[in-house]
């Protein structure tokens, strides 16, 4: 089964996120878009492993105080459009804590340098991204999601197999 750690959003931040997609459609640029379902920022992406247990186990050592995110601003790596994240020390710290016991447990996971985004459209249409609003949306993260992807009839479905909260 196919892992990864995530974030999952409040209504605030998904209800922006889906304006930002709907500024794109109205500018007629199609391409796969996130379904509002599978809208999150992966901390981790571990990939095929066959113990998630073993993984909530792991995640249980992370210690984090509640902290804030808040939508800003956003860009692209390549054929992948993305909204991006107000800096924050708080969320950095907390996937690089995730990361070391992830490390430590000798679970695989990849290790590309953390750049928290969130995909809004995979293959769009046109080369580069319009100028679009990003709604002012933020949340305090209280909890960290992890989350099985598997191939639908309709594309990705997320399903989260476990929590651990804030201290």
């Amino acid at each position: 089964m196919r892992l990864f750690i995530a974030i999952k959003f409040n209504n605030e931040i998904r209800s922006a996120l889906l304006s930002m997609q709907e500024q794109l459609k109205r500018t007629n640029i199609r391409g796969n878009y996130t379904k509002p379902e599978n809208l999150h920022l992966t901390l981790a992406f571990i990939g095929e492993y066959g113990d998630p247990d073993y993984v909530l186990e792991t995640l249980e050592k992370v210690r984090f105080k509640p902290f804030e995110l808040a939508l800003d601003g956003v860009g692209s790596f390549g054929r992948l459009w993305w909204a991006g994240l107000t800096a924050s020390v708080e969320l950095h710290n907390t996937a690089a804590q995730i990361r070391h016991f992830l490390a430590d447990a000798d679970i695989p996971f990849d290790r590309k340098k953390f750049s928290p985004h969130i995909t809004l459209i995979r293959e769009p249409s046109k080369p580069t991204m319009p100028a679009i609003e990003v709604p002012a949306a933020s949340m305090t993260v209280e909890e960290i999601s992890l989350m099985r992807s598997e191939r639908g009839r309709n594309g990705m479905i997320y399903t989260e197999t476990g929590t651990i909260g804030s201290v």
